[in-house]
């Protein structure tokens, strides 16, 4: 772990990571609810927005992001390419987001600011992952530029386990989270295992490492920004947020409300009043 707060993708401690993967790991499902999401475009231009510190786009969105800012003229937000994933259509025996981008394609071709990798930490081919997740790292390190690992324990190894109540446990996100520090990612995303008190876990097996929110499925405004704010009284980081994002009609009205939480100190109340 190197200190990375003087990267573009951390504003104040914080980072806002604007995720845009779920075209790979989830299809066009997640784009129904707001049909404008579904071009790259309309989401490259809420990524404009001051509180977004990253995109987080595979290889091929991250080739047309560059493309579009250089066709328009526009900065947009830091850019995190995400080096692995998935789709839903292939049957598998348990977890495996394979690579489809190198270090030095995201660096030296795409100019990334940030690179992601998902670890299944619990999968049967967590070992695998953790093969690549190391020449990952090593590779990020020669080029300065932070790791940020979206940690998502779970495959048979968490199902089969009877002491655990699945991948959003308290004790399962800890180890997770944990699990970043010991592999030397800068950042790690985490689910959030559903009340403050158990996300103050972290707190205490991460050391400084950063953690960020995930954001997960779309719900009213009032729930997410008291999840956030939660996340950050307990010393988390921010979040890095697609869905809860994109499918609103009015994304800038929420952007501002979480630049107040998650870099101003402000919490929900002050925000929305």
């Amino acid at each position: 772990m190197k200190d990375f707060d003087d990267s573009p993708i951390v504003r104040n401690g914080n980072s806002l990571i604007l995720a845009y993967d779920h075209g790979t790991e989830h299809g066009p499902v997640d784009f129904e609810p707001m049909p404008e999401s579904a071009e790259p475009k309309h989401v490259f231009r809420v990524s404009e927005h001051d509180a977004v510190t990253a995109i987080a786009l595979q290889k091929g969105n991250a080739e047309y992001y560059r493309k579009w800012q250089e066709d328009t003229g526009k900065s947009g937000a830091p850019l995190l390419v995400k080096l692995n994933g998935n789709s839903n259509l292939a049957k598998r025996e348990d977890y495996y987001s394979p690579k489809q981008c190198s270090v030095r394609y995201a660096v030296e071709e795409l100019d990334a600011d940030a690179i992601g990798y998902t670890m299944y930490a619990g999968s049967i081919h967590e070992d695998e992952m953790w093969k690549e997740f190391r020449e990952v790292q090593e590779q990020a390190r020669k080029y300065g530029i932070p790791v940020v690992m979206w940690s998502y324990p779970r495959g048979k190894g968490i199902e089969e386990n009877t002491e655990y109540s699945g991948q959003k446990d308290p004790e399962v996100v800890a180890y997770g989270a944990r699990l970043g520090l010991e592999l030397g990612a800068d950042m790690v995303k985490c689910k959030y295992p559903g009340e403050q008190r158990d996300w103050e876990q972290l707190e205490d097996v991460v050391g400084e490492m950063k953690t960020v929110m995930s954001g997960g499925s779309k719900r009213s405004d009032k729930a997410f920004l008291e999840d956030v704010n939660a996340t950050i009284e307990v010393g988390g980081n921010g979040l890095a947020v697609g869905r809860n994002i994109f499918q609103r009609e009015d994304p800038e009205s929420l952007l501002d409300k979480l630049e107040g939480v998650i870099f101003e100190g402000k919490n929900p109340e002050e925000v929305t009043e």
